[in-house]
């Protein structure tokens, strides 16, 4: 699970990405809200945390061009202010939680499980299923009905971005971001060798013309 922290203030940026790892998460950062914008609405992120007073652009504004473009990632503002009407308006403009400084990490810990649970359930569950393709998150299988197919970790997260977002076409720059992610120095044509990969394998086990390519965009999972 991938999460954006966006917060001008160093010490709390870097407080805040130690715990979200430290508890299994794949943390991306940014101090400036004009520049987290672009990254946000690559919508390859499982949560956003988002300061509100920020240099660029501040959260309240960026929140509501997020919610504009159709992104709908989920996104917990976090302010010093603490009156009702500052909290009123962030969730107006599509916020999905609010936490207050000073907080514990603890409680954002629990907030951004209680959020995640709340928008992605079978994540932590069952797992992600569609039409016979499931995963397992615990064990980091999969099978296709009653058959395992023997995936490689990048096969495994390839399957798992395209599960978590079935019939939606995929673009090859929101795939690898996803996952090989911004600092990766695999080449530009990684994705669709992994595609080619995946798509043997699911082949393999009868589960064939599942990922379909999109000429010129990206692919998608029928």
């Amino acid at each position: 699970m991938k999460i954006l922290v966006v917060e001008d203030d160093l010490a709390m940026s870097n407080a805040i990405a130690e715990a979200l790892t430290q508890d299994g998460y794949e943390v991306s950062s940014e101090s400036n809200g004009s520049d987290a914008e672009w990254l946000a609405s690559q919508d390859i992120h499982d949560l956003i945390l988002l300061d509100i007073m920020l240099p660029g652009q501040d959260g309240l504004t960026l929140t509501r061009h997020l919610r504009n473009l159709g992104v709908d990632t989920p996104i917990i503002l976090v302010t010093a202010r603490d009156a009702v009407s500052d909290r009123v308006a962030g969730l107006d403009v599509g916020a999905d939680d609010y936490l207050i400084k000073p907080f514990a990490l603890t409680e954002l810990l629990a907030r951004v499980r209680a959020l995640l649970r709340r928008r992605q359930p079978g994540v932590y569950t069952s797992g992600l299923e569609y039409k016979g393709l499931s995963l397992d998150p615990k064990t980091r299988t999969a099978q296709f009905h009653d058959q395992l197919l023997n995936l490689t970790g990048k096969e495994y997260d390839l399957l798992e971005f395209f599960l978590a977002n079935p019939e939606r076409i995929l673009t090859r720059e929101q795939i690898f971001e996803r996952v090989w992610g911004f600092d990766s120095e695999a080449g530009d044509t990684v994705v669709d060798v992994y595609v080619h990969y995946l798509r043997r394998k699911l082949s393999a086990v009868g589960c064939e013309e599942a990922i379909r390519t999109q000429r010129g965009v990206g692919f998608i999972l029928v």
